[in-house]
């Protein structure tokens, strides 16, 4: 029997963070890192932050694609809000920015980047799907990227297309959510439906993987997972953890 520690859980990459599942654990200081080196204010979690340079390196992407925003305080994403507010209107801003406490920028695993250009627009920056920034999204998945609010899916997440904005999920969450074509909503909701006993069966970059979820308590996480396998758990901020056990190659 394996235990992890709601601490634990919420560490995660997997959180569903939106105005019907606000955040429930902000990350500490001493967590975050530049997301690159020549941008030490745009700040994201150390295992995303890693991968985005993994990504940008493997498309040789250096000086073509800059980071915009990364993790904000909730005090910052109640400043945008109010300030998008004032300057865009009600109707704009609902579209495009998060609710505070609702958005996936304050917990670390999200980047907004964009074509570089001399000016850059820090709610919609420029990142259109040609060049290396159609690049950078046909190779997100690998490096544990989704694009987080795809076109047409605004009934869905609640927030308008936003083709700048990427989530860090992790591997193989993002493999599997792109070979599905669906968003972070609609596979946290799928996962509900496996278990331990009948766990989802899935192959993704030519690896098996067995995937599940149980109930998060206030203490944590009990479940069974094979003691010669590897394994990651994550909660999914909907009461839920998600263990994925890898399998063999």
């Amino acid at each position: 029997m394996q235990t992890v520690t709601r601490e634990q859980a919420l560490a995660g990459t997997l959180a569903l963070v939106n105005p019907a599942h606000p955040l429930q654990a902000r990350p500490a200081p001493e967590a975050l890192v530049p997301a690159m080196p020549d941008a030490p204010g745009v700040l994201l979690a150390r295992q995303a932050a890693v991968m985005l340079a993994a990504l940008l390196d493997g498309i040789r992407a250096a000086g073509r694609i800059v980071p915009v925003s990364g993790w904000r305080s909730h005090a910052e994403q109640q400043a945008l809000y109010a300030d998008s507010v004032r300057d865009n209107g009600l109707e704009f801003t609902q579209k495009y920015v998060a609710l505070p406490g609702c958005s996936e920028h304050e917990t670390g695993l999200a980047i907004d980047v964009g074509e570089a250009r001399e000016v850059i627009d820090f709610i919609r920056p420029a990142f259109p799907d040609t060049g290396v920034c159609a690049a950078f999204r046909r190779a997100a998945a690998r490096y544990g990227f989704i694009e987080r609010y795809p076109k047409g899916a605004q009934a869905v997440t609640g927030i308008g297309h936003e083709p700048w904005h990427f989530r860090y999920v992790g591997w193989p969450h993002a493999g599997l959510m792109a070979q599905r074509g669906v968003t972070l909503e609609e596979y946290i909701g799928a996962l509900g439906a496996y278990t331990p006993e009948q766990p989802l069966h899935a192959e993704a970059g030519g690896r098996g993987f067995d995937i599940f979820r149980v109930p998060l308590g206030p203490e944590g996480a009990r479940f069974d997972a094979p003691r010669d396998r590897v394994w990651q758990a994550s909660a999914d901020n909907c009461g839920g953890l998600v263990v994925t056990v890898w399998g063999t190659v």
